[in-house]
């Protein structure tokens, strides 16, 4: 049987709300692999699906840039070691500098892209060596996400106020007049804050692994074997029609109107704009 380590058992217990002992017996039983233990712990009834939509990294600050037109907006993560560094009048300066670097930056994503895009003969990795060297801890570009409109749209920026997490979301409409539109710019700033809140895992269910679907099919399946086929069955897509109301996007209960789903509510928006809007694509950025 592997060594199971207690830092192992107390992660496992993080990810999955459950006592030590049932963890350490997960993880007993799966030879120490954290996502076999975690399927035995909710194949037990014991756990629920961690919510991973945001890339995580260490400590550090969401960063949003948006022009002027609004038909671009980019989101990144600037880390680092400690939260006492995230507080320095060095990493703040980096913050509001990276931005200028987001602005210029033309790849749709990748550290790297933003880490070569040079700005007044410096490009970013200068900028962040300086960082480093001032500051004595490792400092990188943790993600890097840009969003350009290619026809009628709008996009939707939403940092918390710690700058620990932030969201960015694209929609297309019918025509730049529903872009324009009050309601549209409302559901934008609303549905990015909702993001940020609901941490989705797809956009909708055909966007879902498939076998991420699958996976859940069956643990669902495992939780009910006692059970009448039948029975199992209409359980089974009871749970999954619950699975993705919690995790897919246009099908989640909106933050600020539970009555509604979150494709109900741009639908709503769209109309009262002029026309039709749907939401194209997201992106949920964490730190800490």
């Amino acid at each position: 049987m592997a060594e199971i380590s207690a830092s192992t058992v107390v992660k496992l217990r993080k990810m999955s709300g459950q006592g030590m002992m049932d963890c350490k017996k997960a993880l007993e039983e799966a030879s120490g692999d954290m996502d076999k233990a975690m399927e035995i712990l909710r194949k037990k009834g014991l756990a629920t699906l961690a919510k991973r939509a945001e890339r995580e990294t260490s400590e550090g600050a969401v960063v949003a840039w948006q022009s002027p037109d609004g038909k671009s907006a980019a989101l990144s993560t600037l880390c680092c070691e400690t939260d006492f560094v995230t507080r320095s009048d060095d990493f703040v300066a980096m913050t509001e500098a990276i931005r200028d670097y987001m602005a210029t930056a033309g790849s749709s994503e990748g550290a790297a892209n933003l880490l070569q895009t040079v700005v007044g003969g410096r490009d970013f990795q200068e900028i962040v060596t300086e960082g480093i060297s001032k500051t004595g801890e490792k400092i990188q570009v943790g993600d890097y996400v840009r969003f350009k409109l290619e026809g009628p749209g709008i996009i939707g920026l939403y940092v918390h106020f710690n700058h620990k997490v932030g969201s960015m979301v694209q929609f297309d409409t019918s025509d730049e007049k529903v872009a324009a539109s009050a309601a549209m710019k409302q559901v934008a700033s609303d549905i990015a804050m909702h993001i940020t809140a609901s941490k989705p895992l797809a956009l909708d269910v055909e966007s879902l692994d498939p076998q991420l679907v699958e996976r859940e099919r069956g643990i669902y399946a495992a939780q009910v074997t006692n059970k009448p086929p039948e029975i199992v069955k209409r359980i089974v897509e009871g749970k999954m029609k619950k699975f993705y109301a919690d995790y897919c996007l246009t099908q989640q209960p909106f933050v600020k109107d539970d009555t509604k789903t979150v494709e109900q509510v741009v639908n709503e928006a769209g109309k009262t704009g002029g026309g039709k809007a749907a939401i194209k694509r997201f992106v949920r950025f964490e730190v800490g």
